[in-house]
């Protein structure tokens, strides 16, 4: 410590200067620095093929502010409730969203139950939903979809073989999980999903949120069609049911073909029972 005879005057703040800021780009992610304001980061998904083996993807380390904690994070804005996307297949698509490689590590049950549709039949099969925090998607969203896909009776309830009933609590058959994917790739071992696939195992269906916001080159645009379609193959481990494979070219892929992987030869479907 130096010993001064006259107190130094003060240095002068400097103002921060608004509307100013700095990119910073590194190994897939945008990082936006706003002076006074806050950081914005998008990491964008990983659009390579589904069928490639990949190295697991590094967990993102988590961004805390340099400047004394005064400093958020904000991630990508949730999934508009109008969807905006193109027609494909006669379907109003949903937009495509980035998705960042980790959430927070933590799953919220979506509040709320849905009832099996009226007048179905056979057993009842409870089930809950669950949303990775730190995911660009609202859980109500994500659970209105799984609940619908599952009491198709084109899915596993075949109109009467079961019904399937959403709940927030008590015991459960499966849970049905919206994952990062960096998180997939922990829970899914010792399978391999490399931040690309999805899986079924230890009662819960674990949808990687890369494939939910991008869909897989498999079905091409059509996202909606491939939505339908993880939650029926990876709800049908659950149920019991095992890989399948194509049954010959031109034909309709079974439910439980690895169609994210590829159709081998096969036309995309999304059903275990498409006849309904």
């Amino acid at each position: 410590m130096h010993n001064l005879k006259e107190p130094l005057a003060p240095a002068r703040p400097r103002r921060p200067r608004r509307g100013r800021g700095v990119w910073l780009a590194a190994a897939g992610a945008v990082v936006l620095v706003a002076g006074g304001g806050g950081v914005a980061v998008m990491v964008l998904g990983d659009h390579g093929s589904a069928g490639e083996k990949r190295p697991d993807p590094a967990p993102a380390s988590s961004t805390s502010g340099g400047t004394g904690g005064r400093t958020a994070v904000r991630t990508a804005p949730p999934t508009p409730s109008s969807p905006r996307g193109p027609v494909v297949n006669g379907r109003r698509q949903p937009p495509r969203v980035a998705v960042p490689v980790s959430g927070r590590g933590r799953y919220a049950v979506v509040p709320g139950t849905a009832p099996a549709p009226a007048g179905s039949r056979g057993a009842v099969v409870r089930y809950a939903v669950e949303v990775e925090r730190g995911l660009p998607f609202r859980g109500e969203e994500f659970a209105a979809q799984v609940h619908r896909v599952l009491n198709d009776r084109r899915s596993w309830g075949q109109g009467g073989r079961m019904r399937f009933v959403r709940v927030a609590g008590g015991p459960v058959r499966f849970r049905v999980a919206l994952t990062s994917p960096a998180m997939t790739d922990r829970l899914c071992l010792p399978l391999r999903t490399g931040g690309q696939l999805s899986c079924g195992q230890n009662g819960r269906a674990v949808i990687n949120a890369r494939r939910w916001g991008q869909g897989a080159a498999s079905y091409g645009r059509d996202l909606a069609t491939y939505r339908e379609y993880v939650i029926n193959h990876e709800v049908g481990h659950l149920l019991g049911h095992g890989h399948q494979n194509c049954p010959g070219p031109g034909r309709r892929a079974p439910v439980m073909v690895q169609q994210t992987k590829s159709l081998y030869g096969c036309r995309p479907n999304p059903w275990p029972f498409p006849k309904g």
